[in-house]
């Protein structure tokens, strides 16, 4: 039987960390890690997350197991949250018993789309914001050739392991370093919209939104976390447009 919990309990565990790594809601993290631990037999379920860390305890027959792991970032992927409640969902309708839920738990690997893909529909999307502004083809042209190569360097630089506060903020000098020659060169109809529309692929709102979730559904500590987190992302990416325009000289449309 203890070794039952203890099997259980990692398993409880390894679910609340993949949640966490992959940018669930704290809520979500909760219930979930609560619904699993109920459907494989435990009495009680209690989890405490930090921004960094996930503490679960599982008690069963009076015995009690506590264990923690620590949950780094693995970037944001809603496919992994997806496939983790589908297990939920299995073991709760015991299509599955916990054992065979840790198998397809181990299997789960996260998936990306396409890099060039990626890049295209980034470029198409920064160009859209400008064609909304009123941006001629020229400065939408401009817009997608920016953020196109500012995400194809954010990949790289992300590729590499490099801390993520320095790739936003290389990631948007290289974007406001070309998107720039727009105003340097007075090309387009309105410049400065190159300058403003390739650097919103670089707007952290996802964990922005996370946090704000967060705090109204009762988790304010990971919901302050997540917010200065996000805060920083956006504190880097200022720094690299601001440090573009210094080289290249073009504050004059900020004025």
């Amino acid at each position: 039987m203890d070794e039952k919990q203890r099997v259980i309990s990692r398993l409880i565990v390894q679910v609340g960390q993949m949640l966490l790594a992959h940018g669930a809601e704290s809520t979500l993290v909760g219930d979930l890690t609560h619904r699993l631990g109920l459907a494989c037999g435990m009495d009680e379920v209690e989890v405490s997350m930090s921004a960094s860390s996930l503490v679960v305890t599982t008690v069963m027959e009076g015995h009690c197991v506590t264990t923690a792991r620590r949950s780094p970032d693995r970037g944001i992927n809603m496919k992994v949250v997806t496939e983790i409640q589908h297990i939920c969902i299995m073991v709760e309708r015991k299509v599955i018993d916990y054992r065979l839920a840790e198998r397809k738990l181990n299997q789960i690997q996260p998936t990306r789309y396409n890099r060039w893909l990626v890049l295209f529909m980034i470029g198409l999307s920064c160009a859209a914001f400008a064609r909304l502004a009123n941006g001629d083809e020229i400065i939408c042209a401009i817009t997608f050739l920016a953020s196109s190569v500012g995400m194809f360097i954010r990949q790289e630089i992300a590729h590499r392991n490099f801390n993520p506060l320095l790739n936003f903020t290389v990631t948007a000098f290289v974007t406001t370093l070309i998107s720039s020659q727009a105003v340097v060169y007075q090309v387009g109809n309105y410049p400065f919209l190159a300058m403003a529309s390739s650097v919103l692929m670089l707007v952290p709102g996802f964990p922005l939104i996370n946090a704000v979730a967060d705090m109204l559904k009762g988790y304010v500590n990971m919901g302050i976390a997540r917010f200065v987190m996000a805060s920083l992302l956006t504190f880097a990416t200022s720094l690299g447009i601001v440090a573009a325009m210094t080289l290249t000289g073009t504050w004059e449309w900020v004025r």
